[in-house]
C-alpha cells in the first residue's frame, strides 16, 4: 500500500477528529458559560443540582461517558433508539467539556474585584452593562492561558472517540497496524503536533493581544 494513499486515509479520518472537535468546542464554550451561572446562583436548589452535573462529569471518565451516552438510549428504549456513533460522540463530549469550562468561566469571573462592578453601579450602568463592558473583558484575559490547555486537551481527547466506533485517525491507523504496517500508527503524531502546534500559536497571539490589563 503506498505512502500517499495511506497518508490521505488517515487525513480523511483527523477530519472527523477536527469535525468532533470544532463542534464541541462551539456548542460547550456557551453551555459552559451558563453552567458558570448555575453554579453561581443564588437559587440553592439550582445551585445544587447544576454543581451535581459538574461533579459528575469532571469526576467520571470521558470514555465511560461516551459509552452510556451511546448505548443507554438503546438500553432504555430498546433497538433502533442510538443516537449515532457520532452523535453520541458530540453529545458526551458537549456535556463533558462544558463542566471543565464552566469552572474556568465561575473562576475568571469570581475572580473580578467587586470593586470595579460596584464602581459601575455608581456610574448608572446596568447588569448587562457591567458585565459585557467591566467584567467580561476581564474575564478573557484571566481565563484565556487554562482555556487554552483544556482546548490542546480536547483536540486530544478526540481520539476517544474510537471507543465507539467512529472512524478518527488512531482507529484508522490501528486498522493498518493489525494488517502488519506499523508506521501509520506512529505518523498519527505528526497530525496532533501540527494542529496543536497551530492552536498554540494562536492563543499566544491573542495573550498579546489581550494585554491589557496588567
Amino acid at each position: 500500500m503506498s505512502f500517499q494513499t495511506v497518508t490521505m486515509t488517515l487525513l480523511d479520518g483527523f477530519l472527523l477528529n477536527i469535525e468532533l472537535f470544532a463542534v464541541t468546542l462551539v456548542l460547550s464554550l456557551p453551555l459552559g458559560l451558563v453552567v458558570s451561572f448555575g453554579t453561581m446562583s443564588r437559587f440553592k436548589p439550582l445551585s445544587l443540582l447544576v454543581r451535581l452535573y459538574v461533579y459528575i462529569m469532571r469526576s467520571t471518565p470521558l470514555m465511560l461517558q461516551l459509552a452510556v451516552v451511546f448505548y443507554l438510549p438503546g438500553i432504555v428504549f430498546g433497538p433502533g433508539h442510538s443516537l449515532g456513533r457520532m452523535g453520541a460522540a458530540v453529545l458526551a463530549f458537549v456535556l463533558n467539556y462544558a463542566a471543565y469550562f464552566s469552572e474556568i468561566f465561575r473562576g475568571g469571573i469570581q475572580g473580578v474585584p467587586a470593586g470595579q462592578r460596584e464602581a459601575g453601579q455608581v456610574l448608572g450602568m446596568t447588569k448587562t452593562q457591567i458585565f459585557f463592558k467591566v467584567t467580561l473583558l476581564q474575564v478573557v484575559k484571566r481565563i484565556l492561558a487554562p482555556m487554552g490547555n483544556e482546548v490542546i486537551t480536547l483536540v486530544k481527547d478526540t481520539s476517544l472517540a474510537n471507543t465507539i466506533a467512529n472512524k478518527e485517525i488512531i482507529m484508522m491507523a490501528k486498522e493498518y497496524s493489525a494488517k502488519g504496517l506499523i508506521w501509520p500508527l506512529f505518523s498519527t503524531a505528526i497530525f496532533f503536533l501540527v494542529f496543536v502546534g497551530a492552536l498554540t500559536l494562536l492563543f499566544g497571539w491573542a495573550e498579546k493581544k489581550l494585554d491589557y490589563f496588567r
